[in-house]
C-alpha cells in the first residue's frame, strides 16, 4: 500500500471523527460543561448573598439586643424611682399618721389638764367654802354665792 492513500485516507477518517464529535458530541458536553458553570455561579452567588444576609443579621439582631440592654435599664430605672417614691410616700404617711396621733395624743392630754385644773377648781372653792365657813362659823350657802365662787375659781 502506498502511505500517501494511507496518510490520505487516516486524515479523511480523522476529519469526519473532528465532525462528527463536533456536530453530535460536543454539544451536549458544551451544554452540561455550561449548566454545570451556571450551577456553580448560582452557587457562588447565593453564598454571597447569604453571607450579606448574615451580616445584616447580625447587624439587626446586635440592635435589637441594644435595643432591649436600654428598655432592661429603662425599665430598671423606672423600678426603682417608684420603688424610692413608695418608700418616700410610706415615710410621708407615717409622719403624717405620727403628727395626727400626736395632735390627738396632746389634745388628750389638753383635756386631762383641764379636767384636772376643773377638779382643783371645784375642790379649791370647796375647800375655801368650808375654810370660810368654819372661820366665819356659819354655814355659807353655795347656791347665793356662786358668782362670787365661780370668780375666785376662775381666778385661780
Amino acid at each position: 500500500m502506498n502511505i500517501n492513500l494511507t496518510l490520505f485516507a487516516q486524515a479523511v477518517s480523522f476529519a469526519i471523527l473532528i465532525w462528527f464529535t463536533v456536530k453530535f458530541v460536543w454539544p451536549p458536553l458544551l451544554k452540561a460543561i455550561e449548566t454545570r458553570q451556571k450551577t456553580i455561579a448560582d452557587g457562588l452567588a447565593a453564598g454571597e448573598r447569604g453571607k450579606q444576609e448574615l451580616e445584616a443579621a447580625t447587624q439587626r439582631s446586635t440592635a435589637a439586643v441594644e435595643e432591649a440592654k436600654l428598655k432592661a435599664s429603662s425599665i430598671i430605672a423606672q423600678a426603682e424611682k417608684r420603688a424610692t417614691d413608695i418608700i418616700e410616700e410610706a415615710k410621708n404617711n407615717a409622719k403624717a399618721e405620727g403628727d395626727r396621733i400626736l395632735a390627738g395624743a396632746k389634745a388628750e392630754i389638753d383635756q386631762e389638764v383641764n379636767r384636772a385644773k376643773e377638779g382643783l377648781r371645784a375642790q379649791v372653792s370647796a375647800l375655801a367654802v368650808a375654810g370660810a365657813e368654819k372661820i366665819l362659823r356659819k354655814e355659807i350657802d353655795a347656791k347665793v354665792h356662786a358668782d362670787m365662787l365661780n370668780t375666785i375659781a376662775n381666778e385661780l
